[in-house]
Parts: structure tokens; C-alpha cells; sequence
């Protein structure tokens, strides 16, 4: 037969095989973790004190303050990729439109788009789109940032023609 030890955490009893169990020992500042065996004896291993773990964190928080700043404009890139996404679809329902009817719709729930919702009205779109110019050759549509993504007071501000190519008219 196996002998049995036990673990006392929170006075509760847990058992481990071979006689053996861990306490944790709180001291002021100190965590000490003790292994008791009855083969090995009695094993101290310490621990890093509460003082070292918030100076680690307070180093790591210091190095992401220094690198937020570098990674604003990749930021930035990736949530206008919402916009030229958009509105390269909704060049692509255009061209279906006019190929059904010889003409570009002048609104958007004609072509079949569903406007997403803005982070404004708790959605996940960080642009609002309308198309400013429609007529039997050209289109022109627009996508302007609800949101400004760098906090310099300008919205991020795209368009698309009957090209399909997206084009940034003002940068964030």
C-alpha cells in the first residue's frame, strides 16, 4: 500500500501520494513555498518578493509608453484598410447596377449596401460612406472616419470613382 501525505492550503486538507505535501508560507513581503517529504526532508525554495514584481511591471509599462507613439501610424493603416475595403465593394455593386440599368445609383440602398454601424451607435465601423456624385458615367463615393485615430483633430477621409481605385483625400 501507498502512503498518503496531505497538502494544508486555506485549512483544507488535501492528500498527495508518498507522504508528501506544500504549504505556502505568507510573510510580510516574502513567499516562501516548502516542500515536505519524508524521504527528502524538508526543501525551502524562496521567491521573488512583491517589491521586484512591481518594479518589473513598472519597467514594462515604461517600454509600451515609449514604443506606443511608433506604432500609431500602423494603427492608423490598418483601420483605413476598413475604408478601401468598402468602398471598393461598393464600386464593384456600381458596376453591377449600371450594367443592369446604363446608370450609377445616387444612393446607396439602391446598389444593395448595407451601411455597417459606427462605433458611435455601438457597432464596429470606424467610417460612414455615402455617395456624393452619381450619374449615366461616373460615380464618386466617399467614406469619412467617425473617429480620429490619432487625436489631431482630423478625420481620415477616402474616396472611389468608376476607376475603382481608392484615393485618400485628407490623411490622419
Amino acid at each position: 500500500m501507498k502512503s498518503v501525505g496531505f497538502l494544508l492550503i486555506e485549512k483544507q486538507l488535501i492528500f498527495i501520494e508518498n507522504r508528501t505535501y506544500i504549504s505556502w508560507i505568507l510573510f510580510a513581503q516574502k513567499v516562501h513555498l516548502t516542500i515536505f517529504n519524508e524521504e527528502m526532508g524538508r526543501l525551502k525554495v524562496k521567491a521573488i518578493t512583491l517589491n521586484e514584481m512591481l518594479f518589473v511591471l513598472a519597467i514594462i509599462g515604461a517600454l509600451l509608453l515609449i514604443a506606443y507613439p511608433s506604432f500609431m501610424p500602423l494603427i492608423t493603416k490598418a483601420k483605413a484598410q476598413e475604408a478601401k475595403i468598402q468602398l471598393s465593394y461598393i464600386a464593384t455593386l456600381q458596376t453591377q447596377y449600371r450594367y443592369i440599368n446604363s446608370t450609377y445609383s445616387n444612393e446607396l440602398s439602391t446598389i444593395d449596401f448595407e451601411e455597417p454601424k459606427t462605433v458611435l451607435s455601438q457597432g464596429k465601423a470606424n467610417y460612414r460612406y455615402e455617395i456624393v456624385e452619381a450619374s449615366a458615367g461616373s460615380f464618386k463615393a466617399r467614406a469619412e472616419a467617425v473617429v480620429d485615430f490619432d487625436n489631431d483633430g482630423t478625420l481620415n477621409v477616402w474616396e472611389i470613382d468608376e476607376n475603382g481605385k481608392p484615393k485618400e483625400i485628407v490623411k490622419d
